[in-house]
């Protein structure tokens, strides 16, 4: 029998981590078409910190101007099939699901509702949870950028920028599994890491200034927003691309003026926002490449629910390399 109450994490108010609380809240009554998982992990992203502080502004218009209007936060699900609603015929309880609540947050729970046609997926064999925590952000904002905006074919060549990141480090195995000739950025202490993941060079951004090469990519994918298309224009071919993860002024008056004489562009891309049948579809083909071993997590550290503000303080040092996991069961 299901308890009337779950341990959630809780968000009143935008500050410095210390606004996250851990209370008892209702647990979720899943609808006729919904699907109650009881959640084993979830992930702290570096777009939760923004979140939950309200910075860029931008945010409020978003989430609520004075106060967060759905307190408890995260989008990534991972976990056991609870109870399902009367007409639900795709999952059953006991199934091992993954897959995102976003742009809805919600996720950091005991329990979490899924609509059974939202971006709801069965695990594949012998995922561990922790790798199912972590992949589903990470996948379903580097492929957006890589497959439709940059449209990566083999033979192309992108940089990536923040490599060990969580974003990154999805997008140095996924750019490479599309083909293309892949630089990876990161910090010395990383670049066994990246190159453990398929990049063919690795430039360290300790000693080494990238945006000094002259025309040397299609594509540069800035996963952790440190550079600007200004920057990066020397690097890029004629006709190239800047993607960022990070909205800012600048890369809003880069969209709204459009590509350069020489073709040169620069492109934030909403991918919490896409349509939920294109997210469910993109996690059936993330199901296929798991289970073939084609992408895999990289997990930095684990936390206990309990502990989630001081995850929210350990991902906003931005020193960490891939996912840090919240452990919730």
């Amino acid at each position: 029998m299901l308890p009337n109450l779950m341990k959630a994490a809780c968000v009143d108010r935008y500050g410095p981590p210390d606004v996250i609380a851990v209370r008892d809240t209702p647990v979720p009554v899943p609808g006729p078409r919904d699907v109650l998982v009881r959640q084993m992990t979830s992930t702290v992203t570096p777009a939760d910190c923004a979140m939950r502080a309200a910075d860029p502004f931008i945010v409020r218009f978003f989430e609520g101007l004075f106060r967060p209007k759905r307190p408890i936060p995260g989008g990534a699900v991972a976990g056991i099939v609870e109870a399902v609603g009367a007409e639900v015929t795709g999952f059953a309880p006991g199934d091992c699901v993954f897959g995102t609540t976003d742009p809805t947050p919600g996720a950091m729970a005991e329990f979490v509702v899924v609509a059974e046609d939202g971006a709801l997926v069965k695990m594949p064999a012998d995922m561990p949870f922790d790798q199912a925590g972590g992949l589903t952000y990470s996948y379903l904002t580097a492929l957006p950028f890589l497959r439709d905006e940059a449209k990566l074919s083999p033979g192309q060549s992108i940089l990536i920028i923040g490599a060990a990141g969580s974003i990154g480090s999805v997008a140095v195995q996924l750019a490479r599994n599309l083909g293309a000739h892949v630089t990876a950025v990161c910090s010395t202490r990383n670049i066994e890491l990246v190159r453990s993941l398929g990049a063919h060079e690795v430039i360290d951004r300790t000693s080494e200034d990238f945006t000094n090469a002259v025309a040397r990519y299609d594509a540069i994918f800035d996963t952790v927003g440190k550079s600007s298309l200004k920057a990066c224009r020397s690097a890029l071919k004629p006709g190239g691309i800047y993607l960022t993860t990070v909205p800012t002024l600048a890369i809003l008056g880069n969209m709204l003026r459009g590509a350069g004489a020489d073709g040169k562009r620069g492109k934030l891309a909403t991918t919490g926002l896409r349509k939920t049948g294109d997210k469910r579809v993109d996690m059936e083909l993330l199901q296929g490449m798991v289970a073939r071993g084609e992408l895999r997590a990289v997990i930095d550290r684990t936390f206990p629910l309990a502990q989630i503000a001081e995850a929210h303080r350990y991902v906003e040092r931005g020193t960490k390399a891939g996912d840090v996991i919240i452990a919730i069961a």
